[in-house]
């Protein structure tokens, strides 16, 4: 595939024979005479589905290597040391998960972009040459599944990509696009060329995946950071993948989360699984993870919680969330605090009142 810059429109057009190719000229003197302007032939089919074809065809820069770190016997990460997608990571901001096991590699969320999956999948090959066999999406936010195009490129359209049945209508429907689109526009157009590939293959909590010396069980237990967050144990390893119900250093976004469900979802979690390493989406994994950021999220929630009980108004909760030690404590390191505990601090309180009635 050749890069942006070198690019013709008419090479586009010639590998889609549904389009005829026309010259600069031609499309100039049909616009022309039909008298349309940008807008105008924005609204021509021809354009439309000309302008599809050009996007697909281009492909932004491949994503430089990151070395894959081995995190216990079975389990590797290419790690992503940034939190939130811009044009200098390339929208690589989510870690890539991959389990090597007796009958092939099990990956765990596959990156952004068909970049960052083609990179992954170049990393897994310096450690294995097992094919990969099977992909988890842990939820629909783009971060974690836009890769898959590039690992059913390398490995089929038949690969088994597999999550809750929510995550599948969420990517299939709506939500592919747009996290296609957003993670474009977030950085600056690098993620170009990446397709949806939703998940095939619907999953539920308590299945266990057997893969010959190695077994995957995975968890469920209702509304945390979305809808529909599936967790991932490698059980030989005691190591599960929480995606992005924790972060080791980065706020969450709860927009379609839920502070009390987060906390549900903890003390089930750890229940069924015991000590773990708990390997977020975002940030490094620890044995304590789950504590430390639910005593964070905590201090968000508790103070909104208690301020509704006295009828203390939002500005007040905000207040109070700020000067709890739970969070200040936080505050000067981690990413996204100042630009978004305003955010999160109402939507605690949103809930809060909820929760009250």
């Amino acid at each position: 595939m050749k890069p942006a810059q070198a690019f013709s429109p008419s090479h586009a057009l010639n590998a889609q024979a549904a389009v005829p190719v026309r010259s600069r000229r031609e499309w100039l003197r049909m616009v022309g005479g039909a008298g349309l302007g940008v807008a105008g032939l924005a609204m021509v089919p021809e354009v439309r589905l000309f302008a599809q074809q050009v996007q697909d065809f281009i492909e932004g820069p491949p994503v430089p290597d990151v070395a894959p770190e081995q995190l216990s016997k079975h389990v590797w990460m290419v790690y992503a040391k940034d939190g939130f997608p811009t044009a200098e990571n390339q929208g690589l901001m989510a870690s890539v998960l991959f389990v090597i096991t007796q009958k092939g590699v099990v990956v765990l969320d596959t990156g952004a972009s068909l970049q960052i999956g083609q990179m992954a999948i170049r990393m897994i090959k310096k450690v294995t040459n097992k094919p990969v066999i099977a992909v988890f999406n842990s939820h629909y936010h783009g971060d974690h599944w836009l890769g898959n195009h590039a690992f059913v490129e390398a490995f089929g359209k038949d690969l088994p990509i597999h999550a809750l049945a929510h995550t599948r209508e969420q990517i299939a429907g709506h939500e592919g696009n747009l996290w296609r689109s957003l993670m474009e526009r977030w950085t600056n157009q690098a993620t170009l060329g990446t397709k949806v590939f939703a998940p095939n293959n619907t999953v539920q909590h308590g299945q266990v995946f057997d893969y010959g010396d190695v077994q995957l069980k995975l968890h469920f237990y209702g509304k945390a950071h979305t809808p529909s967050d599936l967790s991932v144990e490698v059980v030989q390893d005691k190591l599960t993948y929480v995606a992005d119900i924790a972060m080791e250093n980065r706020i969450a976004n709860m927009d379609e989360g839920s502070y009390v469900g987060t906390f549900k979802y903890y003390d089930a979690l750890q229940k069924a699984a015991g000590e773990q390493l708990w390997v977020p989406g975002h940030g490094r994994g620890s044995k304590t993870l789950l504590d430390t950021y639910g005593t964070f999220m905590k201090g968000i929630y508790e103070p909104c919680e208690q301020a509704v009980k006295e009828g203390v108004g939002l500005d007040g909760a905000k207040a109070r969330v700020l000067a709890d030690p739970r969070v200040a404590s936080r505050a000067k390191t981690m990413d996204g605090f100042d630009s978004n505990i305003g955010k999160y601090t109402s939507l605690a309180y949103l809930e809060a009142e909820k929760e009250a009635f």
